[in-house]
């Protein structure tokens, strides 16, 4: 079966397609070239319409005035056999009878330029008519005007048009010519015009396809003008600048990923390589042991990766009621430490993320005091005193020695560890306080670090669910000291 040809190749249908494929530069040229010609065709008919007008109105004054020169003569009956006039103006007085008693020498004194019935028409109309000059020995028609006089006569008054329809051909082939030049000259100039007006655009596409993956640091070229592409360039130059933070940062989290990942597995080859080398003294219970620590190393890494690459997306996996006063419990309860929470307080997220924040940060604090650590929970009315945007305050602090002032913004890098916390026996790999940081943005909240006087204390801040409420603190799960040092400078966070 034969295909069908496409819709738009039949008669009188334009190809839409091959319109399409034009360049930019084309279509907009052809445009304003197709809407310049309609306007030069319109200007052009106009024009000769207002002048034909202009040119036969001057001839109509011209003739009635002197058909109303030889109406005042005839009144006063100073008028002569024959008319004379100086412009050409043909002049013919009927008596009542319609034979003519005057006229000007260029015209015929036996019969009249016009009958009675139209001399009638003429008179009560008032308005100018055309004739055929021909059968009077006159090229070219006539503009007439008829007027009445006393004693019943009549005057009629003419005046060749060809200077007219000369003056309007002329006119009309001058357009004729001229109009496709103006826009042929006017399509050339769009052309040009269009084409620099293009040209920083050609220039951001060169320069866009010679940045390469190896070439990153590469901007895209700015024109002076402050205009669009201007403004279109600064915007993909941010982008780019934009994309090559976000490449760094992928690229340093997979050689700090790469780096963590290859030190548990070393340890772990070494364990199993020394047992299989010296299998009649090996203690093969406590290199099972040695290798599953290293094992379970490596899933809290893998664990907190996958956190990352998810909380990277930059929202929670879930959005529902979380009971933040319960979750802040269980944690304190969990890790023995002192609890002062604010019943009731509720936010909105992923209760399985918001505990994991509660984990690390607890975590972090009773690894590094010297005897207590404590949970705080509060709330918080925002300015305008609505119940549902106000602010839930989550402190976890403890006695330890605390961190310099200008390191507490950088503990949130990921992979990141104070100089007194390399080991990584009892730190982590330095993804805790990361994790806790996207989680709580996810969240749209905020999360830093400030001095406790003794110590330290993590604050972060959640926007309140519409039911979360504040009164007065209730004591959560106590315990005495939360836990011991574990270094007297604190590192190893998260």
């Amino acid at each position: 079966m034969a295909a069908e040809p496409p819709p738009w190749t039949g008669p009188g249908r334009f190809p839409a397609g091959w319109w399409r494929r034009r360049s930019l530069r084309f279509r907009l040229t052809a445009t304003a070239s197709a809407i310049l010609a309609l306007a030069l065709a319109v200007s052009a008919y106009v024009f000769v319409g207002v002048l034909g007008r202009a040119l036969a109105g001057t001839i109509d004054d011209e003739v009635y005035q002197r058909a109303r020169e030889v109406v005042a003569l005839a009144d006063a009956g100073r008028l002569g056999d024959q008319i004379v006039t100086t412009d050409n103006t043909i002049v013919q007085v009927l008596d009542a009878t319609g034979r003519i008693v005057n006229a000007t020498p260029n015209t015929d004194r036996l019969v009249p330029l016009l009958g009675w019935k139209q001399r009638e028409t003429a008179i009560r109309s008032g308005t100018p008519l055309f004739l055929d000059g021909r059968p009077y020995g006159i090229p070219g028609p006539l503009r007439a005007r008829v007027l009445s006089a006393d004693a019943g006569r009549t005057v009629v008054a003419a005046r060749s048009f060809k200077e007219v329809q000369s003056s309007l051909e002329t006119t009309g082939h001058v357009l004729i010519v001229g109009t496709p030049l103006l826009l042929v000259l006017l399509a050339a100039a769009s052309w040009l015009v269009i084409g620099r007006t293009l040209r920083p655009i050609a220039l951001l596409r060169r320069g866009a396809a010679e940045i390469s993956g190896t070439a990153r640091a590469r901007r895209l070229p700015v024109p002076e003008a402050r205009d669009e592409v201007h403004s279109l360039a600064t915007t993909l130059n941010d982008m780019l600048a934009r994309l090559e933070v976000a490449d760094a940062r992928q690229r340093a989290l997979i050689s700090d990923a790469s780096h963590e990942l290859r030190s548990p597995l070393a340890s772990i080859r070494l364990q199993l390589e020394v047992a299989l080398s010296h299998p009649e003294g090996q203690e093969w219970r406590e290199t099972a042991e040695g290798v599953l620590e290293d094992t379970m190393r490596l899933s809290r890494l893998a664990e907190d990766l996958l956190a990352l690459a998810r909380l990277d997306e930059g929202r929670p996996a879930r959005r529902e009621p979380v009971d933040l006063t319960a979750l802040a419990g269980r944690a304190a309860e969990r890790h023995g430490v002192t609890g002062e929470l604010t019943p009731g307080i509720t936010v909105y997220g992923d209760a399985l993320d918001l505990g994991r924040v509660l984990t690390n940060l607890v975590a972090n604090a009773v690894r590094h005091a010297t005897s207590t650590v404590v949970v705080g929970l509060r709330s918080e009315k925002s300015a305008a005193g609505d119940a549902g945007g106000g602010m839930a305050v989550l402190t976890v602090a403890d006695d330890g020695p605390g961190i310099p002032a200008e390191d507490r913004e950088r503990v949130f890098d990921r992979f990141t560890r104070l100089d007194s916390a390399r080991s990584r026996d009892d730190g982590g790999a330095g993804l805790g306080l990361a994790i806790v940081r996207e989680t709580v943005r996810a969240h749209g909240g905020s999360v830093h670090l400030e001095e406790a006087a003794p110590g330290l204390r993590a604050v972060v801040r959640l926007p309140l669910a519409a039911s979360g409420r504040a009164s007065r603190p209730a004591p959560g799960p106590q315990a005495g000291p939360g836990a011991t040092a574990g270094r007297a400078a604190r590192g190893g966070l998260g």
